[in-house]
């Protein structure tokens, strides 16, 4: 679900669009599932439904990578899977330091699939003496005033903020000054940060915000329709009925132009 800007060029030094980099997960983790069921090959048709992508953007994503399938077998599962985690930089191994142990930044620090997706969460950081040394995930939550020397110590370049609105661009700028070079900021505010630092944010309200907006947009149509199906002698009102006019038979006879109430 994760939502934000970058502050690099909308094209990076290989040539691959920002776009396609975007996509490259999603591609990822549909081959990865298919890896699991041991399936060999797959085309770009069902893989690009699998990745919620039509087959047209992902052959030109592919075309970037210099892979193009063979006509009449598709893709290789196992060596697209190697391919795009190199070029996503998955084949090493990327520390990472989590700064704000609350309960969003509890939740992450639980979250399984950081080491299976080559990241490795070093240190877990607060600000709260009363969360230090407190085992979060198995790892000891360290204070935020040796924030710099567990960067050094670790050699971490990624860090994750999961701290109040309040306090982030503070530690942003910490963060920045020990040399960290890309952050996923999960805090509600916007950061402000140097060229050469990337920054990608998610914002679960934000999210939920345009949830509420396909909502109600959805529920507006629902009832466009429904006012569109009403007979339209209820639309004249109730207890009037249509006309017959003149020379018009009902079943005693003559009508007249208006059926009284």
């Amino acid at each position: 679900m994760a939502t934000g800007r970058t502050h690099r060029p909308a094209t990076r030094s290989r040539g691959i669009p920002e776009a396609t980099v975007a996509r490259l997960p999603l591609y990822l983790r549909a081959l990865t599932a298919l890896s699991e069921r041991s399936v060999p090959t797959v085309s770009s048709e069902e893989l690009a439904a699998a990745a919620g992508v039509n087959s047209a953007k992902l052959r030109k994503d592919f075309s970037y990578l210099g892979s193009y399938g063979t006509r009449g077998v598709g893709y290789d599962v196992e060596y697209l899977v190697y391919q795009i985690s190199r070029e996503l930089g998955l084949t090493q191994d990327w520390p990472i330091v989590m700064v704000g142990i609350g309960n969003l930044g509890a939740a992450l620090a639980n979250y399984g699939g950081f080491a299976s997706r080559g990241f490795r969460v070093a240190a877990l950081i607060d600000a709260d003496p009363a969360m230090v040394g407190r085992p979060v995930a198995g790892i000891p939550v360290q204070h935020i005033d040796d924030l710099e020397k567990i960067i050094e110590e670790n050699g971490v370049s990624i860090g994750v903020i999961a701290t109040p609105a309040g306090a982030a661009q503070q530690v942003c700028d910490r963060l920045v000054a020990a040399g960290i070079s890309s952050i996923l900021n999960f805090a509600p505010t916007v950061l402000s940060v140097p060229e050469g630092v990337d920054v990608r944010k998610v914002d679960l309200s934000i999210e939920l915000q345009i949830l509420a907006f396909h909502e109600q947009r959805k529920a507006g149509e629902e009832a466009g329709v429904a006012e569109a199906v009403v007979p339209p002698a209820a639309v004249r009102g109730a207890g009037t009925a249509p006309a017959t006019g003149p020379g018009r038979k009902g079943p005693d006879g003559d009508l007249p132009a208006v059926m009284p109430a």
